[in-house]
């Protein structure tokens, strides 16, 4: 006796490991930094999740962690590419020279994935994002992360 397996079964998992800038909307300020997440898929076709944290630093010494949390909603466009859209809360911790900050903020991001064989095995990312502190001051930057997507099966 003999069980078939689905071919195109989804992996448990995606790895997001790229390259990360942001641009200040208040100051013009640029950072740079790595980028790395886990997407995890709770309902088929309707929402993923994606855990993720960023560093960015700054020409002044500064450094930045980002850490979010985003709910997505994943559309299909063909076998090789797909399209997410979603929000999610931020912490952000700030470290500049005599000075560390911690607060709260929101992120809307649009992701876009490339798998280039159709496998989902092996593929590349490319997520612009708007994040809105609820800290004094209220910053607003804009960023864009990409980079490599590893499926664990």
């Amino acid at each position: 006796m003999a069980f078939a397996q689905p071919v195109d079964k989804d992996p448990l998992a995606i790895v997001e490991l790229g390259g990360a800038a942001g641009w200040s909307l208040k100051n013009g300020g640029s950072t740079f930094g790595a980028d790395a997440a886990v997407e995890v898929t709770p309902i088929e076709n309707w929402l993923e999740l994606e855990a993720g944290v960023t560093p960015l630093f700054s020409r002044h010494q500064s450094t930045e962690w980002n850490t979010d949390l985003l709910f997505k909603k994943p559309w299909t466009l063909s076998k090789k590419a797909e399209l997410m859209a979603g929000v999610g809360p931020e912490w952000v911790h700030t470290r500049e020279p005599g000075m560390r900050a911690n607060s709260i903020a929101g992120e809307a991001v649009l992701d876009f994935m490339f798998w280039p064989s159709g496998k989902h095995k092996f593929g590349w990312f490319l997520e612009p994002a708007y994040d809105y502190n609820f800290a004094r001051g209220h910053e607003r930057s804009f960023g864009i992360s990409g980079g490599l997507l590893i499926a664990i099966p």
